[in-house]
């Protein structure tokens, strides 16, 4: 159950903690991976981890996704690797945080363009191939910020209620065609950069958590690998909330 024996995904942000989890994840279900992220030397390091440790064929295509024209660029790149594109996780993002009174508009403009705008570009680009093969999924990582909001992230909050808003429009007019575009929204994940925070702070947050902890990068890429899966098929248009019950959303 869940196979994805045969299928090609593109994942963005691949060589972060989420996105690592969710190649990692995708890789032993039996998906073939172009893993893109903005740092080449740390797609590749990562890459070539993924190769010897899971196996496969996986490739790294280096992307600046602030850069509309390397955007545009990464679904054909990806199509001439592999000749398909059954899967597009729609990982990357940045946070650029502060109070909205003092929010500079460079850090706005920053966030809606990395999270927002170039998730709609590669959205756009992989509809293409995946109505032409009749078949397709595009799952794109939210935030449970973008349903709930957060203090000093008016950008961040847009952006990934954004995410979640087009997922729904664009699910609407691609689902004839055997395409799903589903959301997985992460509460409190456990990453690098959680675990320098100091011992109170994690506290803090866990007693946020029903279940008293944060979650793994592997919850998340569970959630992904179901939802690119054939089981998932009558599933479109919706987000499913990864979040240990921190907010329990309908």
């Amino acid at each position: 159950m869940f196979s994805l024996e045969g299928k090609t995904a593109l994942v963005t942000g691949a060589s972060g903690g989420i996105g690592s989890a969710i190649a990692i994840t995708l890789a032993k279900q039996g998906a073939r991976l172009a893993l893109s992220g903005s740092n080449g030397a740390k797609v590749r390091a990562f890459r070539e981890q993924l190769n010897d440790e899971i196996g496969g064929d996986h490739v790294e295509i280096t992307c600046d996704l602030s850069n509309a024209t390397q955007v545009e660029e990464l679904i054909p790149a990806t199509l001439d690797t592999f000749g398909k594109l059954d899967i597009l996780v729609n990982n990357a993002g940045i946070t650029r945080d502060n109070l909205a009174m003092r929010m500079k508009d460079e850090e706005w403009d920053q966030v809606i363009r990395i999270n927002l705008e170039a998730a709609f570009r590669l959205m756009r680009a992989a509809t293409k191939p995946m109505m032409k093969a009749r078949h397709g999924r595009i799952v794109t990582i939210t935030s449970v910020v973008g349903a709930t909001g957060n203090p000093g992230q008016v950008n961040y909050a847009a952006a990934k209620g954004g995410l979640t808003a087009m997922s729904k429009a664009l699910a609407q007019e691609v689902a004839s065609r055997g395409i799903t575009v589903n959301c997985v929204a992460p509460g409190f994940i456990r990453t690098a950069m959680t675990e320098v925070l100091p011992d109170a702070q994690k506290e803090a947050l866990n007693a946020r958590i029903p279940m008293g902890r944060m979650g793994e990068g592997s919850d998340i890429g569970a959630a992904v690998a179901y939802l690119a899966s054939n089981e998932a098929g009558y599933i479109t248009g919706q987000t499913l909330h990864v979040n240990g019950g921190m907010a329990m959303l309908g």
